[in-house]
């Protein structure tokens, strides 16, 4: 793959054989950002597990200290007093079988994360085929099925994100902005790593944590020493 300049010249700035302190590697990702834009920051946890078997599945969510950096957009499933409650929260857009129709008829996909009520799960159930493969599902490990649904949007404000495995057992996540400097950064990081060292399961043998990559947007990844991701 042919690489752009920026991301050439970010190569040289590293040791790729080196496994580097978090903050140290949080620091030179921001130090190494030449995009035009504010670059996210993403961590790669590759776990010591197999995501084929049911007992041994990492999922949870955690609020983020720092927040994202980017706006999230809610739509919360709920009628009556939660509905009203969500709404109260400042969720974008709040409803029940109008917005099954809304998505079903009108493809729109204008929100970021899903939260409802349990007595609502059999109404988004319909959406299951299209909302699963976007990974939009609400679920209650990740705090997104929930009778407190305004505590849920105004956590997905703040920076909530959840965190799952995929098929090769990697977790990716977002913790943040090149813009907020390697303190903010490497405070979500940590917060995100505790949750995850916490959600390993009991089922789990060997090594938990084999691999963690920092990198940008554009940049190039840097390995963290995985017995040392958490003070």
């Amino acid at each position: 793959m042919k690489r752009g300049k920026n991301y050439n010249t970010a190569v040289q700035s590293i040791d790729k054989l080196k496994l580097y302190e978090s903050g140290e590697a949080l620091g030179l990702a921001c130090e190494i950002s030449k995009a035009k834009f504010d670059e996210t920051v993403e961590v790669h946890i590759r776990l010591g597990v197999d995501s084929r078997h049911a007992d041994q599945q990492v999922r949870g969510a955690v609020v983020l200290p720092n927040g994202t950096g980017k706006k999230v957009r809610t739509l919360v499933f709920a009628k009556g007093d939660k509905a009203k409650a969500a709404e109260d929260a400042g969720s974008d857009y709040v409803g029940a079988e109008d917005m099954v129709t809304k998505i079903q008829q009108e493809n729109w996909f204008e929100f970021d994360v899903i939260i409802a009520t349990p007595d609502m799960m059999g109404v988004i159930g319909r959406l299951g085929k299209i909302l699963g493969p976007k990974g939009l599902m609400p679920n209650p490990k990740a705090g997104t099925v929930t009778q407190d649904v305004a505590k849920a949007v105004l956590e997905a404000k703040a920076g909530k994100i959840e965190y799952r495995l995929d098929k090769t057992n990697i977790i990716h996540c977002p913790i943040g902005k090149v813009s907020f400097g390697k303190d903010k950064l490497l405070e979500n990081f940590d917060t995100l790593l505790r949750a995850v060292i916490k959600a390993k399961p009991s089922a789990a043998k060997g090594q938990y944590i084999k691999s963690c990559v920092i990198a940008s947007t554009m940049g190039p990844g840097l390995k963290i020493n995985p017995t040392k991701v958490v003070d």
